[in-house]
């Protein structure tokens, strides 16, 4: 069993593992049975409350029927959010998608649940503009109080009153929490402390104590907390003020002063009457919220230089539009593109609005950053197609070489999925082949459940291959590809905490064999590397069709004076398959049908 929550009135769930669904639950169904029991979007947000339904803007005509802009005047809120959120609380695999925008006020009473695909959010330039006296909430409810498949979800730019002093965020991955002041304590575990594995807190400050309880894992950055209640397996900070003392194993603390570099990801606000896209700047060695003192540095841009991506876009329209000097606003839904979305221009913002989603059809790339400076791309999803892409996200041309260190290209809140909402296949997902990236929050998924999962079915060798040097990942969520989940090529290369799970459905030693090795890394840095850094970082296995499978270890690298790794850990989930070691030889091996982690402190 996993470390059961510190509240010693609380008991820990029975499950040991992460995402089996209660054999009473068939996603699909129930998926499909809400869809058909809640009305349509145009009935649910007729003319009866067209004030929060299609919003015209400055510059950019309006933001769509998924973009919900309220003030404090607009009546009937909370049944608005209710209704959303009784259409997405278990809508995981669906295709509605939903963006619920506050404009600056004061909002009495407010209890905004939050399901999949639904991004909530404040237009003011700081969170403290748009307050609400009460609670954005993430909970368990839909899946048996097990709040490990709470994906795909956001909330961002708001300060919150909880009613009762706390809020409840009990999420997993690809859900940040972002730019957010809670004027009190933070929750990041289900009702009754059920299993949760998340998650990502950025430029966030939160007035008393957060509690992750049954939380497995967490990364927060540059942000400010009243408080740490206790870890289960990592718990990783960097630039975090009042961040608990390193003290990884036990309890398993990793905390870094500050963040090396770090850029926070663009957001739309109000200013006025006036839409914009502000654009914080670039930090070094940063600690706290870019907001503390008032105005965050950085560049507003108005909504008349982006276009504003409706479904229906094509690829070859996207392309034409940054071509003519535009960047891009993507308004809630889903995107199928036959040829690569190419974006070659410097310092372009590519923003997404509720988990935007793009498909490649026939197999070939989604997205493509030129080797230039400065472009941002956030709060997109990928997902694959049923016909094999060779990559789905690469950040610079191969072979790219300029240097990006005063302006670096950045993907935030881009998250990749393989499988789950049907047959998709990529060999790998994320490439980055430019100096200098910032890769800032990403989960790189290929689906264990849903639809069109198995082993060939949903086949994806690698989930993120970076060439490129000098690069810093923060917030590295990668798992279940059927070989390297992580492959790092490229010198100075550092990753500030990392989650990885290896694939669940290998059929049998042979599938996962390695040369001479047993099974893949979850992280490997290759032989060719001299200087390479890594912090806080954990990879899991749960072999469930073959528990016999033995895995050599979790990660792999050079050893090398330069090559240096803090605070590892393998799980053996339930004894479900083991590890032999942590890194290359070393670290003791996982062993029985216990969640006991396998440590190693530093290495070499």
């Amino acid at each position: 069993m996993a470390v059961p929550p510190t509240d010693p009135a609380r008991s820990a769930p029975p499950t040991p593992h992460r995402r089996r669904r209660p054999k009473a639950l068939g996603l699909t169904t129930l998926a499909a049975a809400l869809l058909m029991a809640v009305p349509t979007t145009q009935a649910a947000f007729g003319s009866d409350t067209a004030t929060t339904s299609v919003q015209e803007v400055v510059g950019g005509g309006d933001l769509g029927p998924q973009v919900m802009v309220f003030d404090p005047s607009t009546p009937d809120i909370q049944g608005t959010v209710d209704e959303v959120f009784r259409k997405q609380e278990s809508n995981q695999f669906g295709t509605d998608r939903y963006a619920l925008m506050f404009k600056p006020g004061t909002y009495d009473g407010i209890n905004a649940q939050i399901g999949f695909y639904t991004s909530i959010a404040g237009l003011g330039l700081n969170p403290d503009d748009t307050t609400f006296n009460g609670d954005v909430t993430v909970d368990a409810g839909w899946f048996d109080g097990n709040a490990t498949q709470n994906f795909w979800r956001s909330a961002e730019n708001l300060a919150l009153n909880p009613v009762n002093g706390t809020d409840r965020w009990a999420v997993s991955q690809a859900a940040p929490f972002r730019r957010m002041h809670v004027k009190g304590g933070l929750n990041l575990a289900p009702d009754g402390y059920g299993w949760a594995s998340g998650g990502y807190i950025a430029d966030s400050k939160i007035d008393g104590q957060v509690d992750p309880y049954s939380q497995q894992q967490w990364y927060t950055r540059d942000s400010s907390i009243g408080g740490w209640g206790n870890g289960v397996w990592n718990m990783t900070f960097s630039g975090v003020e009042g961040a608990p003392a390193q003290s990884f194993p036990e309890p398993p603390y990793t905390t870094l002063d500050t963040t090396p570099v770090s850029r926070e990801k663009p957001f739309l606000y109000l200013d006025g009457d006036d839409y914009k896209v502000f654009v914080p700047a670039k930090r070094t060695d940063a600690r706290g919220t870019t907001w503390a003192n008032g105005t965050p540095e950085g560049e507003s841009l108005p909504l008349d230089q982006f276009y504003v991506v409706k479904p229906g876009a094509t690829a070859e329209t996207i392309n034409a539009a940054v071509d003519q000097g535009l960047h891009l606003l993507f308004t809630p839904g889903v995107y199928h593109v036959d040829r690569p979305i190419e974006i070659n221009r410097p310092d372009t913002v590519a923003l997404g609005l509720g988990f935007a989603t793009i498909i490649p059809d026939n197999g070939v790339t989604a997205l493509k950053v030129g080797d230039v400076d400065g472009v941002k791309v956030a709060g997109l999803l990928i997902d694959a197609g049923p016909v094999n892409s060779e990559t789905l996200v690469e950040v610079g041309p191969d072979g790219a070489s300029a240097d990006h260190a005063a302006n670096p290209t950045s993907l935030q809140d881009v998250f990749v999925r393989i499988g789950g909402a049907g047959p998709g296949k990529a060999t790998t997902s994320i490439v980055v082949n430019s100096d200098d990236a910032i890769i800032d929050h990403t989960w790189v998924w290929r689906a264990d459940h849903g639809e069109g999962v198995g082993w060939e079915t949903n086949r994806a060798d690698y989930g993120v291959h970076v060439k490129g040097d000098d690069v810093l990942a923060t917030g590295l969520f990668v798992e279940h590809f059927n070989k390297y989940d992580v492959q790092w090529s490229g010198e100075n290369g550092r990753t500030i905490f990392y989650q990885n799970e290896k694939a669940y459905d290998a059929p049998d030693q042979a599938a996962i064999q390695n040369g001479d090795i047993k099974g893949y890394a979850a992280y490997k840095v290759d032989d060719s590397v001299t200087t390479h850094e890594g912090w806080g970082m954990g990879s899991y296995c749960y072999f469930n069709v073959n528990p016999d499978i033995r895995q050599q270890h979790g990660f792999q690298a050079p050893v090398k004076p330069g090559v240096k790794f803090h605070d590892l850990l393998v799980v053996s989930l339930g004894g479900q398959g083991q590890y032999e070691h942590v890194i290359n030889d070393i670290g003791s091996p996982t062993s029985g049908d216990t969640t006991v982690p396998s440590q190693v402190v530093s290495f070499p």
